[in-house]
């Protein structure tokens, strides 16, 4: 039987325990072309994005960092709805889960899951480092080896958020999600076991 989907609001804190790695273009140029038009809110906040993206040398351009303001690295609201979604996707094959009970999840996380506020603080445990790593790719060529630099936030670090559920989507269904998280987690080359975290989530009376 489904488990109850009788929504609430929840207050939701990560930390990671693998280092956290950014995601983005260290060049507004490139961002605004390539990344921001994949934002679900591009129109209104194309220009708001933009001005986050943190300026960086001709030796930097093409490092992935974070969003910052004021000089605090942030993420926005949508990149937790996009974990959402994945750990869902991937629960709902695992078969035997919540998530698997759960009908057009895409929908309902879009419509019926929200994340604020919509800037995320990073606190960051220490100060960002900096992390390479080899990227193999098979061309006509043959294989091909590039470096890969981001920006990335300590083991220790954390963020805190709400999270309102108006029903189509339980309590456990939201905890297995997060649950996943200690697997895959957020940020680049989660895959490879980075931004993976652990989690507390308390509910909150109205």
């Amino acid at each position: 039987m489904p488990a109850k989907a009788d929504g609430g609001l929840f207050h939701v804190r990560l930390t990671f325990v693998e280092p956290l790695l950014g995601t983005v273009p260290k060049d507004p140029k490139v961002y605004q072309t390539y990344i921001a038009g994949l934002s679900p809110n591009v129109e209104a906040t194309l220009d708001e994005e933009v001005a986050t993206v943190p300026s960086a040398s001709e030796e930097e351009k093409g490092w992935t960092g974070f969003h910052t303001e004021d000089g605090q690295p942030f993420i926005y609201d949508y990149s937790i709805k996009g974990f959402f979604k994945d750990a869902c996707s991937m629960l709902t094959r695992a078969g035997g889960t919540e998530s698997a009970k759960l009908k057009a999840f895409r929908k309902c996380i879009d419509g019926l899951v929200f994340v604020r506020p919509r800037k995320i603080v990073i606190v960051v445990k220490g100060d960002l480092f900096r992390l390479e790593r080899p990227l193999r790719a098979q061309t006509a060529q043959g294989e091909r080896i590039a470096l890969s630099r981001s920006d990335a936030a300590p083991i220790g670090s954390s963020v805190e958020f709400d999270v309102e559920i108006l029903g189509g989507v339980s309590q456990l269904v939201l905890a297995e999600w997060l649950d996943y998280g200690e697997h895959r987690g957020l940020g680049q080359w989660r895959n490879g076991g980075y931004g993976s975290f652990t989690y507390t989530m308390e509910k909150r009376v109205r």
